[in-house]
């Protein structure tokens, strides 16, 4: 038999996928590990759809996505995202994952570099290795609360480096990225002729400080901005996102690779995200609440237990230091898994810059997130007193943080 020559066979499986599978086949798993809202996609998103279904909405759309919804979302962005923009510079994915497969395609190729945060979100790295595009990180360290400065940034970019990643409020960290680094960013990918892929799925829950955009400080087009339904309107399942630019010609390739990959977004779907654009935005507003409360529940607890972690100031993510009893977070998330009944996200899945911590979802219900983190901080303790696990090395992945 031929073999595989894509370049999708040295692309590593996501961690977080791994101990999902593993804790589905657990019925006692309290299920911490993926970013997934515990509430329901909202009763008048399901029935909109179900109308607009049954009344012959089934149809191929263009690949960009329908008129109305392109419509509807460049007004969305200009009045919550500040943005000017119109419908034609708007395109609609199947998700937001499948817009940046889609941007690395189009605007990037073999030999060029995509530059990612570390901590990452495994996925960027999955697109563009499969892509055929190498890439590098810049470090966003714990202890300036995985913000990343200008300077380290700069430093990574290499002659190579075509695109530079930045996203926020971040997944996994939490972080939120001030405007003042977002339009140095874009400054330094100015100078240096390169583009800026914003990744912004979570720019609706935020908890201290409004969300800002590297797009508001762009002058000519070179910052592509990614959205998506699945965390703001727990859309997760109908795989809707969509893509700004106001680059007519980036607008057109991306046009062109979803036609040659899904044809077009889901016209069910679409009907959906009109009806979650355009209706009451109450559910959204609890949601937001609800995590916010959540968070500082977990920050609270874990504090008490003496367990650091970094409070987040958005998306549904906190990473907590686990590095007392083991340093090795897959090792650490497998056992936790195997002998207290819990599920989180190793630290390693998201990159070096994770190792020492795992990543646990605020999404889930406040009773079952507040019990696994106590079987959490029992494990700690527990593990890290009896030496059943390797010390931690240099006092922890979270050392020097000051406000954990």
């Amino acid at each position: 038999m031929p073999i595989s020559t894509s370049p999708v066979t040295r692309m590593h499986r996501s961690g977080i996928r791994t101990l999902m599978e593993l804790a589905m086949r657990d019925p006692e798993a309290i299920r911490l590990e993926i970013g997934e809202p515990d509430v329901p996609t909202p009763a008048h998103v399901v029935a909109a759809a179900g109308r607009d279904a049954a009344a012959g909405h089934t149809a191929y759309t263009s690949s960009t996505g329908t008129p109305e919804l392109r419509a509807a979302l460049a007004e969305k962005v200009r009045r919550v995202n500040g943005l000017d923009v119109t419908a034609s510079d708007v395109v609609v994915t199947h998700g937001a994952m499948h817009g940046l497969a889609m941007a690395i395609n189009a605007l990037a190729g073999p030999g060029d570099q995509v530059l990612l945060p570390d901590p990452e979100f495994p996925n960027w790295r999955m697109a563009a290795v499969a892509a055929g595009v190498d890439v590098a990180t810049y470090p966003a360290h714990a202890a300036n609360g995985f913000v990343p400065t200008l300077e380290d940034i700069a430093a990574a970019i290499t002659p190579a480096t075509r695109v530079i990643v930045v996203c926020s409020p971040n997944n996994p960290t939490g972080a939120m990225y001030p405007p003042e680094l977002l339009a140095g960013v874009v400054e330094l990918a100015r100078e240096r002729d390169l583009w800026v892929f914003s990744d912004e799925c979570y720019e609706a829950i935020t908890f201290d400080r409004p969300h800002a955009s590297p797009a508001a400080f762009d002058t000519d087009g070179r910052v592509l901005t990614f959205f998506s339904f699945s965390k703001t309107y727990a859309m997760t399942g109908w795989r809707l996102g969509y893509v700004v630019s106001r680059d007519p010609g980036v607008i057109d390739l991306l046009g062109q690779v979803a036609e040659a990959t899904v044809a077009c977004p889901s016209s069910v779907s679409q009907r959906a995200a009109l009806a979650a654009l355009t209706g009451p935005q109450d559910d959204v507003t609890a949601a937001v609440d609800s995590y916010r409360e959540r968070r500082d529940a977990a920050v609270a607890l874990l504090d008490a237990r003496a367990i650091p972690s970094v409070r987040p100031q958005g998306a549904f993510y906190l990473m907590v230091d686990v590095s007392a009893a083991m340093r090795d977070s897959e090792a650490f998330a497998l056992r936790l898994l195997a002998d207290r009944h819990v599920s989180v996200s190793p630290g390693s899945a998201f990159g070096p810059g994770g190792e020492g911590m795992v990543r646990v979802s605020l999404a889930a219900e406040r009773g079952a997130l507040l019990e696994g983190l106590s079987r959490l901080a029992d494990a700690v303790a527990d593990w890290s007193r009896t030496g059943a696990a390797a010390a931690a090395v240099g006092g922890g992945a979270l050392a020097g943080v000051a406000d954990s």
